[in-house]
Order: structure tokens, then sequence, then C-alpha cells
């Protein structure tokens, strides 16, 4: 059964929490958003305060995907580019698929409504992110339409003796 996505979903301590635990099983299962294994839903709620400080200051939009059951089984946080000069493209930040739905083509569904909701935003023409090299996910994205643009060498250390680049990549909406 497909996940059902909703962007800007009203915000209670339900979703909360749920994003707090995908959060952690993602990172706690090796997904590569911000933390590295093994961190608790104490270790990941500041992060998620500032995303939700972000949606309340209307600089950031959630996207969920709920499983079945209706919990949070993905996410996706859209933020809107803040210069002036760069207003017409966003940042897709901290994208995740629940590790028990993993392999369902769920993320790739994501993807897809992630672009979609992009594309409704006004003056969007572009979708930009960042992923951990090493991962593999950069294949993934790119699979998705997205290029890579940039790459900073060994910008991300996820442990001593172990630094990853930061890869960029960009999806041009072609309205």
């Amino acid at each position: 059964m497909a996940l059902t996505f909703e962007l800007d979903p009203s915000f209670d301590r339900t979703l909360r929490d749920g994003i707090a635990e995908l959060w952690t099983e993602v990172s706690n299962a090796g997904g590569a958003v911000g933390f590295v294994p093994p961190v608790t839903a104490d270790d990941i709620r500041p992060e998620l305060v500032r995303h939700l400080v972000a949606m309340a200051e209307g600089r950031t939009r959630l996207l969920i995907g709920r499983d079945e059951d209706g919990a949070v089984a993905a996410t996706a946080f859209l933020t809107l580019n803040g210069h002036r000069l760069m207003a017409h493209w966003l940042w897709l930040y901290t994208v995740m698929v629940h590790p028990r739905h993993q392999g369902k083509g769920y993320g790739r569904d994501l993807m897809d409504a992630a672009a979609r909701a992009a594309r409704g935003i006004e003056g969007i023409e572009a979708v930009r992110l960042t992923c951990r090299g090493g991962t593999g996910v950069d294949r993934f994205y790119a699979s998705c339409g997205y290029k890579e643009v940039g790459r900073v060498p060994d910008a991300i250390r996820v442990a001593d003796g172990d630094d990853r680049d930061d890869i960029i990549m960009l999806l041009p909406l072609g309205r």
C-alpha cells in the first residue's frame, strides 16, 4: 500500500513525536540525516525544534508521508531561501523514509511529492539538497532527476578518520 502524503499537516504532539521517532529510527539504521548512531529521540529533539521554529516563522514547510496505520513513515522539510537573489529555489532537508518501509518505492514517491509541493510554491524554479558522500544516496537522487552541481571534499566528519564529501544536488522544476 502506498504512503499518503500531506503538505503542512496540522501539528500536534503526536506528529512531533512521530517525526522524532522516525528520525531516530532512520539515524540508527545508518541513514545520513544529520546524526551518527546510536542516537535517541532526546538527541534528535533539539534539531527537530529548530525545524519547528522555522515552520512557525513561515520559512519551512513540512511534507509527511503516513503509512496505512496513520504513522509518520516519511518526511521532507522544504525550506525557502532567505536570500533575495536566491529566492527562486528552495532547500530540501531531512528527507527520510522509515527503515521498515524502504525498498518499496516510497523514497521515490516522497521525492515526487516534494517536487510537486515545490512546484506549488509561487516563484520556486528549483530544489536544492545536500547529501553525505559514501552512502550511495546521491545515485538515488540522480535517479529522481537531481544533478550534482557541487561537492565539498571531506566536509562531513562522521567519525575520526571518516570524512565524507558534502554533495550538492539540484532539481530544476521546469515548469
